[in-house]
């Protein structure tokens, strides 16, 4: 008995002096934290002043998911023996000129998807079906006023590039005025823009006179890469010939370039609604027609370039 109250003394100690040990470890901690969360701080403001100097600037960051499952005699399914895969790439880069009294900044976005559907007994295609396919590139000029305001113009383009090449295709030019109130931050306010729309054949596109609004966002938080961007087109001629896109990226570096990465896009295109409907119902119109939400989103490995 006296052997058992010593051996439990004796682990009670152990215990004891290994507490005090990680509490007196975590106090040494602290300090060092204090140190590396200050040395971060001047670390994101010597690169403020760097991104803030006159001179070209690029960058770009890309995800890519995918998954492949496969069922042999799985009989819960209705397919027992199927095999299914999909995949998803997309791209955001940018190149910016900045100069004291102009600014020419350039950006594309690319989001391209796949998918496969094989199911053994059943006939049909058992290729790659594209799933999503998003292609969009932009150039803006601004003649600076002041710090903050500029007279500017701009060229935007947005079509697929797998399917339905330019069918259809949107071509924005115009002109007015861009707000930049911080070096992350570009909104654009052209109300004279003309929207180009390319289609094929006898269609329900339209281009138009309007207004064009963008605001696009780009920065870098440590590991952590965001950008979004919304583009609106109000037509003047009439509101079904308006629309607006808006996508928002984000990759987080873990290891070497190498993290996570997540894309979200949302539409509006009551043309492109009208389009589709009349494949299976000809006697749709601008009036009838359901003009539903738009959306893809891309959740997978990502790097950063």
């Amino acid at each position: 008995m006296k052997k058992l109250s010593i051996l439990i003394l004796l682990v009670f100690i152990s215990f004891s002096a290994q507490a005090q040990t990680a509490e007196e470890l975590k106090k040494e901690q602290a300090p060092k934290k204090a140190q590396i969360a200050k040395l971060n701080g001047e670390v994101n403001a010597i690169q403020a002043k760097i991104d803030a100097l006159p001179g070209w600037k690029y960058g770009a960051f890309g995800t890519i998911g995918g998954s492949i499952s496969g069922f042999n005699n799985w009989y819960s399914r209705t397919a027992p023996t199927a095999s299914a895969g999909n995949i998803g790439v997309t791209v955001n880069g940018f190149a910016n000129l900045i100069e004291d009294d102009f600014f020419w900044r350039n950006s594309g976005a690319i989001n391209l998807g796949w998918v496969k559907l094989d199911e053994k007994g059943v006939a049909g295609d058992e290729g790659f079906d594209t799933a999503t396919d998003v292609f969009t590139i932009s150039s803006l000029y601004g003649k600076r006023l002041n710090k903050k305001w500029a007279v500017s113009a701009l060229g935007e383009y947005r079509t697929t590039i797998i399917d339905n090449f330019n069918d259809p295709g949107y071509l924005d030019l115009g002109v007015g005025m861009t707000w930049t109130p911080t070096n992350n931050l570009v909104v654009v306010i052209h109300p004279g823009n003309y929207n180009f729309v390319f289609s094929k054949g006898e269609t329900v596109f339209d281009s138009s006179l309007g207004a064009k609004i963008v605001a696009d966002y780009t920065k870098k938080y440590g590991k952590l890469s965001v950008k979004s961007n919304l583009s609106v087109f109000q037509s003047y001629k009439t509101s079904d010939l308006s629309n607006w896109t808006w996508t928002n990226s984000f990759g987080y570096t873990i290891w070497k370039g190498i993290g996570v990465g997540f894309e979200l896009g949302l539409r509006k295109n009551k043309q492109e609604a009208l389009n589709n409907a009349l494949i299976d119902f000809p006697t749709e119109t601008f009036d009838t027609v359901d003009n539903k939400l738009q959306s893809y989103y891309l959740l997978g490995m990502s790097y950063a370039f």
